[in-house]
C-alpha cells in the first residue's frame, strides 16, 4: 500500500504526512488537509461480520498508509470506536434513523474527539511544553473534545463557545471538566469563536510561544473517522438489501455531511445525499445555484448547527467541482417554526423523541414523503434530546430521560471564562495561561 499524502485546499503548501496534517491541525497556508488522491476501496474489503473498529480500521488503513500510526490504526480504532451506533427502523415506512449519540456526551462528535485524541496520544513530540488543543464549538463539539482528552498527559483543551448561544446543559457540560480542559464564553457568534481560533494557528509567533492544534472538523483526525459509521452502516445495508445507503445529515460546519460524501466517493455503498440545514442557508442557496456567500450565523433553537461560514465548504469543493454538487446535493433550509412542528408531530403521532438538529432531518424526510418520495432514507441523528429540554420537552409535553454519562456530567461544578470576540483577546489569554 502506498504512501498517502496529503496537501491544503490552498495550494501553498507543501504536502505532509497524516501524522503531521492532524498535529497541525491547519495547513501552513491557512487552508484545510485533503488526501492528494482519494483511495477507491470495495465491499469485498471488508469482513462481513466485523464490529464498527474493525470497519474503521479497514477503512482507514489506506489513509494510514506509511505513517508511523499506521501499526497503531486497529488499535486507535478500537480505544475510540467502543459504543453503539444502532441503525433502526422508524415507525413512517422505509425510514430509519441511525443514531451516532451513545457516547459520552450524548453527540456524534464523541467519535471524531475520541479518534483525535488516540492519535494524538500516539504521536511523539520533542517539546516539552504542553500542545494547547483550541476548539470552536457551536454545542457539542467542545464537550467531546473536553472529555476524549481530559487527564491526558502533556495537552490541554481550550474551548471557545458563544456565551448563551447554546443549551443550559450544553454550557454546563463544556465548563464541567476542569483539570486540563478550560471553558472560555465568548460574548460573540460561533462564527466568531472559528475565526479566533484560525487566527490563532496562523499566528507563527504565538505558535512559537505556545504550541497550538485544532480539535474542530477542519482537523483530518476527527473528519476521517466520521466516515466510519457511514462506511459500516451502508456496508451491512448493501448485504441485507442490494441497495445503496441513502441519507439525510443534518449540517452545520459540514464535517459530518461531508464524511459521507467522501465514503461514496471511495467507491462504497452510499447513494443520495441530502443536507438538511437549519435557518443558516449559506449551503442550500449555493447548491441551489447562487454564488457562495458566507454570512453572520443568526440564532436558532438548533445551536450546533448555527454555522454562517462553514469550514469545511473548502474541502466539500476541493473534492467535487460546483456543477456536481449542484446537481447531485440537494440541501434544504428549515426555520425554527418547523423544527418545533416536527418535534412536536412526531412525538405525538410516532412515540419518537428528537433533538432539534435531528428533526432538521426528519422535516426534509416528511418533506420527500409529501412529494411522493417513498425510497428507503436514513435520517442521521446526531444528538441526544436530552441536551435540549428545554426546547424539547414542552414541545412533547414531558420529561426526556437523561442518559447516565450525561446526567453524570450534569451533576459537576461548571465554570467557563467570559472573553470578548476578538482575536487579540484570545492570543493575550493563551500567552497569560501557557498551561
Amino acid at each position: 500500500m502506498s504512501t498517502l499524502r496529503y496537501v491544503s485546499t490552498r495550494g501553498g503548501s507543501p504536502a505532509a504526512g497524516l501524522s503531521e496534517a492532524i498535529a497541525a491541525g491547519l495547513a501552513p497556508d491557512g487552508g484545510l488537509y485533503v488526501p492528494q488522491t482519494m483511495p477507491r476501496l470495495d465491499v469485498a474489503d471488508f469482513y462481513p461480520r466485523g464490529s464498527l473498529a474493525d470497519t474503521a480500521a479497514t477503512l482507514l488503513a489506506p489513509f494510514f498508509a506509511g505513517d508511523p500510526l499506521a501499526g497503531a490504526l486497529p488499535a486507535i480504532c478500537a480505544e475510540a470506536l467502543d459504543f453503539p451506533v444502532p441503525h433502526r427502523a422508524l415507525p413512517a415506512d422505509g425510514a430509519h434513523v441511525l443514531e451516532l449519540f451513545h457516547g459520552p456526551t450524548a453527540a456524534f462528535k464523541d467519535v471524531g474527539a475520541r479518534f483525535l485524541a488516540a492519535c494524538l496520544a500516539r504521536l511523539p513530540r520533542t517539546d516539552s511544553r504542553p500542545l494547547t488543543i483550541l476548539v470552536a464549538t457551536s454545542g457539542d463539539t467542545g464537550a467531546a473534545v473536553g472529555a476524549a482528552f481530559l487527564g491526558r498527559p502533556g495537552v490541554r483543551v481550550v474551548i471557545l463557545y458563544p456565551d448563551g448561544k447554546v443549551s443550559p446543559r450544553q454550557a454546563h457540560q463544556l465548563g464541567c471538566f476542569g483539570d486540563n480542559v478550560s471553558a472560555l464564553r465568548v460574548a460573540g457568534r460561533f462564527d466568531d469563536c472559528q475565526r479566533m481560533v484560525k487566527a490563532a494557528l496562523n499566528d507563527a509567533a504565538l505558535q512559537a510561544e505556545v504550541p497550538l492544534s485544532s480539535a474542530n472538523s477542519i482537523s483530518l483526525g476527527r473528519l476521517l473517522p466520521q466516515m466510519s459509521y457511514y462506511a459500516h452502516t451502508a456496508l451491512a445495508w448493501w448485504r441485507e438489501r442490494g441497495e445503496p445507503l441513502q441519507l439525510i445529515v443534518p449540517t452545520g460546519n459540514l464535517g459530518n455531511a461531508l464524511a459521507a460524501l467522501w465514503v461514496r466517493a471511495l467507491g462504497l455503498p452510499v447513494g443520495r445525499v441530502h443536507l438538511a440545514c437549519n435557518a443558516n442557508a449559506t449551503l442550500p442557496e449555493f447548491l441551489a445555484g447562487a454564488d457562495y456567500r458566507p454570512r453572520e450565523a443568526v440564532a436558532t433553537i438548533a445551536n450546533a448547527m448555527d454555522v454562517g461560514a462553514p469550514s469545511n465548504v473548502e474541502r466539500l469543493r476541493w473534492t467535487f467541482d460546483d456543477a456536481t454538487l449542484r446537481r447531485d446535493l440537494p440541501a434544504t433550509a428549515v426555520d425554527d417554526d418547523a423544527i418545533r412542528a416536527t418535534l412536536a408531530r412526531h412525538a405525538r403521532d410516532h412515540g419518537e423523541v428528537f433533538c432539534p438538529h435531528t428533526a432538521t432531518a426528519v422535516h426534509v424526510l416528511d418533506a420527500l414523503r409529501a412529494a411522493g418520495d417513498h425510497s428507503d432514507w436514513t435520517v442521521v441523528a446526531t444528538a441526544h434530546p436530552a441536551k435540549f429540554e428545554s426546547v424539547v420537552e414542552p414541545l412533547i409535553g414531558h420529561p426526556v430521560a437523561v442518559p447516565a454519562a450525561l446526567s453524570a456530567m450534569l451533576a459537576r461544578p461548571a465554570h467557563a471564562t467570559p472573553m470578548a470576540a476578538d482575536d487579540a483577546a484570545l492570543k493575550a489569554w493563551l500567552r497569560s495561561s501557557p498551561g
